[in-house]
């Protein structure tokens, strides 16, 4: 494996920490859409082009969402180098093709509350087993929501019963139009089930349970194992929306960052979380979200959270594949 280069008045060994805690963020089917250019002034931040999921983010919208989640930590793993960390998101010529290039904005002195988060990143997971019967407290809601705040973003709790009913119902309908598509099953099955020395993907021991008819909400199947009796899933998780306040890549990017700090403060919490993305995925559905939470916010992905017991890593693609040669073009 090539060397990480020194950068930022960080040696090559820091930089190689902070490109593999920036890897540890989420993507949909665990997909790992990024690749990182280092420069000693500067690390730049682009999309995996081989890594589309074409048939169920044919807009690349989730694929800027996970970059965003992906810069998120890298910004923490700065922080907690002492580094303080200058974004420019959608650079342009200044390094065509990039979404992101952090620079080092002078020092920085890291607080309580980011090394906490900071040491959440190698502990979240996405969490797809039922919760316990147990419910978020008013605090925790408001750290949540708290969370995305500070990342420019809007997290809308689901909290009346016509509210849940109505989004139960956009992820069924998202689900149905998804569950007959070729493409977007295709995907699904490429990254999921028995897939022995896999780099990426949902292995069966994160799959969580295979979907039944009983229960509330409209759940993908990733393969998971056979469900015992009296292990359905959770009646009353808490369920949220991760909203950009506008649209386009910048607030894509901007809500990606929010949804790792709002699912690394859930950890803090002892939450466990997951994804209900399937209303997000199918654009008229997405429209219909839209209009229901009022026409201005834009939902971004759809989140179930809880208390639940604790399930191993997923896979990660090594450091090599994600760095961009000096003289090769970042999109391949």
């Amino acid at each position: 494996m090539a060397e990480v280069t020194a950068a930022l008045g960080l040696g090559h060994e820091q930089i190689e920490q902070v490109l593999r805690t920036a890897s540890l963020a989420p993507s949909v089917h665990n997909t790992q859409p990024w690749r990182f250019r280092v420069r000693p002034d500067r690390i730049e931040l682009h999309p995996d082009p081989e890594r589309r999921l074409a048939a169920t983010d044919p807009d690349d919208r989730e694929l800027r969402l996970s970059c965003g989640a992906a810069l998120f930590n890298l910004r923490l793993a700065l922080q907690g180098l002492g580094v303080r960390p200058l974004v420019s998101m959608l650079p342009g010529q200044d390094a065509p093709g990039a979404l992101a290039i952090i620079r080092r904005g002078g020092t920085i002195k890291n607080d309580q509350e980011n090394r906490a988060l900071l040491d959440a990143v190698p502990r979240r997971r996405t969490n797809r087993r039922p919760f316990l019967e147990a419910a978020v407290d008013p605090g925790q809601r408001h750290a949540l929501v708290r969370a995305a705040e500070l990342e420019r973003s809007w997290l809308h709790v689901i909290t009346t019963p016509e509210e849940r009913s109505r989004l139960r119902k956009f992820v069924q309908q998202a689900h149905q139009i998804q569950l007959p598509d070729e493409g977007v099953q295709a995907e699904l099955a490429a990254f999921t089930g028995h897939r022995p020395d896999a780099v990426d993907g949902i292995p069966p021991t994160s799959a969580g349970t295979r979907p039944e008819p009983q229960d509330e909400w409209t759940f993908r199947d990733f393969q998971g194992g056979e469900r015992h009796p009296g292990k359905d899933y959770e009646s009353d998780p808490l369920v949220v929306v991760l909203c950009s306040h506008y649209e386009g890549s910048l607030g894509e990017l901007q809500a990606g960052q929010a949804m790792q700090r709002v699912l690394l403060t859930a950890t803090t919490l002892g939450l466990s979380a997951s994804f209900l993305s399937q209303p997000v995925e199918v654009r008229a559905v997405r429209e219909d979200l839209r209009r229901a939470l009022g026409g201005l916010l834009v939902p971004q992905t759809v989140l179930r959270l809880g208390f639940s017991t604790p399930v191993p890593p997923t896979p990660r693609r090594p450091l090599s594949e994600l760095l961009v040669k000096p003289n090769e073009h970042a999109e391949r």
